[in-house]
């Protein structure tokens, strides 16, 4: 066999040593690998080192940790553990078309409650001169047309999501508005289907809605989402700081919410528009 691809046998028996030397000297690390991975199987090398590092107070170098990963077949673990589904993701799959509760409701004959339905997705900008990028999450009544909950951040995430409806919880109690049973409608996205954002939900007993056609069962955010940026764009492109980020994004929202017509509304800012629903 090494006639046949032109190798010399020292270098066969160069990497067998050195296999056998690898095993004996980091034999130590496995279940500690295997422990990172069955925790985190997204991480790759570097991560796995960093954690190794920070957590264990191993010093290793990210190229040996690739090394051990192939030599114990850990990445054939990895691949497995990613193609995996969740429980929420197995849900989904065995529910079918039946996940979109909101295009449901809106099939049926009777008119939409004034916060029954809500939208929610994340959507990128570019600040500092087009040098630097942040994410925003708004959560919108389908009725009220109203920004209820909204939070800024640096990446998609968590903690994110939950301060944006942290942030809504506080508008419905501003409002004196029971949000039981309110609809959540978003995308697939690895946030939306996390234990923290579903678990929160359904702690404050909403009902969860998932599009089952990507983006086309979410139009209602892509529309939100180019009304919203476009007019301050230039405006965050001008600003050099996330402070400077956040007072750009509150001034939107309260213009949004308080002055800015929309055609649904009968010409009305949203506010306006509650205010006379909820008096009526």
């Amino acid at each position: 066999m090494l006639s046949a691809l032109e190798l010399p046998g020292s270098t066969w028996y160069y990497r067998e040593t050195e296999k056998d030397e690898l095993k004996d000297k980091y034999d130590y690390l496995k279940p500690l690998i295997r422990k990172v991975i069955e925790k985190f199987p997204e991480y790759g090398r570097p991560r796995i080192t960093r954690e190794l590092q920070e957590k264990y107070g191993i010093e290793v170098n990210h190229k040996v940790v690739g090394k051990l990963l192939r030599q114990w077949d850990m990445t054939i673990l990895r691949a497995a553990r990613k193609t995996s589904k969740s429980p929420i993701e197995r849900a989904i799959e065995r529910v079918g078309s039946d996940a979109n509760l909101a295009k449901k409701r809106l099939q049926s004959s009777s008119p939409v409650e004034l916060f029954e339905i809500a939208y929610t997705d994340f959507t990128g900008f570019e600040y500092a001169g087009g040098t630097r990028s942040a994410k925003l999450m708004a959560i919108i009544g389908h009725t009220s047309k109203l920004i209820i909950g909204w939070a800024p951040g640096k990446s998609r995430n968590k903690v994110i999501a939950c301060r944006a409806w942290e942030r809504s919880r506080e508008t419905f109690d501003r409002l004196s508005v029971d949000w039981t049973g309110l609809i959540m409608h978003q995308d697939q996205d690895s946030v939306y289907k996390s234990n923290r954002w579903v678990d929160q939900l359904l702690e404050d007993q909403l009902k969860i809605s998932y599009s089952t056609n990507g983006a086309k069962d979410n139009t209602y955010m892509e529309s939100f989402n180019g009304h919203f940026k476009n007019p301050i764009k230039s405006i965050l492109n001008g600003a050099e700081t996330t402070r400077e980020v956040k007072e750009v994004i509150e001034k939107r929202v309260m213009q949004w919410n308080q002055e800015r017509r929309h055609s649904s509304l009968g010409q009305t800012a949203p506010i306006t528009y509650i205010k006379q629903e909820i008096r009526d």
